[in-house]
């Protein structure tokens, strides 16, 4: 059957589940299938939503923009689909959302830069408010990282997080020397680097994508920048680190809503369940993939509380809504999931978690 085939049950909710299965994200996608098949197997087992079983119906969150937005838009025009989530780009997010135009929930569980709020458009992934601020902040208290040089791929996640990181800078004795994007895809970053050698700082942010980032990592081990610089990302999970190669992770950071290592009684049971519902050859559990497993939780949560998956009653009790998942305690403000944010450093092929970081300037 075509996505775009086929009238939608009375017994069944259809998610378009928008998740990369190609281009430089294209990374994270075994982990956000699994993750999100899980969520579709354990919200089925307990009686689905609102007394209806839980489809995926999976679109590759990796194509062009206006080809996503197009695929998924045509099935919420030929009502296939009950509501829309998934792991993907913010270049995405920004033309499917009106093209939705609040007549589905739709749940956007990437990392992302902040600002959303086109009704009916509900976030999971965490913003530069909660995540980039503290973290430059603890760098710049505990390790005296105070000099920078921003390094993203060129669309609207990377330089809006950018802008966020210079205003940033002054409330943590921090300055940004430079800023550099660079296209989706690119492969030789000799240019790059030589630049950030220029600049002589002691850290880089790095707002770059998937398989992109695996090549800087690759490249800066190359070029002896780890002797002298660290890195700092908001986006690098498990898979990234597994393909970047244990001796190119020294001094690299993270901050998320979630790690694999956490290790918290949450984390701890959201893994157990993984292994034993996708078996050992189950891709590496990391945050993109759990984003997924978080998305469909949440839309659970808000049409139970809702008592509907329709979006003008899921709205007006949102912000009521509260739950324990993965991440720990959860709560929905604003449209957007209120979690706590860790920062982390690479450890090999592992993440160290070093501390709980809290927002505001």
């Amino acid at each position: 059957m075509g996505e775009t085939e086929g009238r939608m049950s009375a017994d069944v909710i259809d998610i378009a589940f928008v998740v990369p299965d190609s281009g430089p994200s294209g990374i994270y996608g075994p982990s956000c299938q699994a993750s999100g098949r899980l969520a579709a197997m354990e919200i089925n087992e307990s009686g689905g939503i609102l007394g209806r079983e839980v489809r995926l119906r999976t679109v590759d969150g990796g194509q062009s923009p206006d080809k996503v937005a197009n695929q998924v838009g045509a099935m919420v025009d030929a009502g296939v689909v009950d509501a829309v989530t998934g792991w993907h780009t913010s270049a995405v997010r920004e033309m499917l959302a009106p093209r939705l135009r609040g007549r589905v929930p739709y749940i956007y569980t990437a990392v992302y830069e902040g600002g959303e709020r086109t009704p009916g458009v509900f976030l999971t992934g965490e913003t530069p408010t909660d995540q980039l601020l503290p973290a430059m902040r603890w760098m710049s208290e505990e390790m005296g990282v105070r000099s920078w040089v921003t390094v993203g791929n060129d669309y609207v996640w990377p330089r809006e997080s950018a802008r966020y990181a210079r205003s940033y800078a002054e409330h943590v004795r921090a300055e940004i020397r430079d800023e550099i994007f660079i296209p989706l895809g690119t492969e030789d970053f000799g240019q790059v680097l030589r630049r950030v050698e220029r600049a002589h700082v002691q850290g880089v942010l790095m707002f770059l994508l998937g398989s992109d980032a695996v090549r800087f990592n690759r490249a800066f081990t190359e070029m002896r920048m780890h002797d002298h610089c660290i890195r700092l990302s908001p986006l690098m999970d498990e898979n990234m680190l597994m393909a970047t190669g244990a001796a190119n992770t020294h001094d690299l950071y993270s901050a998320a809503g979630y790690f694999e290592s956490l290790g918290t009684a949450y984390g701890l049971d959201f893994e157990r369940r993984y292994l034993q519902a996708i078996g050992p050859t189950a891709p590496a559990l990391a945050s993109p993939g759990e984003s997924c497993f978080e998305g469909i939780a949440l839309l659970a949560q808000l049409a139970s509380a809702a008592g509907s998956t329709e979006v003008p009653r899921i709205t007006t009790v949102a912000d009521m809504v509260s739950y324990e998942g993965p991440r720990g305690a959860v709560r929905v403000r604003n449209q957007h999931l209120v979690q706590r944010i860790y920062l982390a450093r690479a450890d090999g092929l592992e993440f160290d978690v070093l501390a709980e970081i809290h927002g505001g300037a």
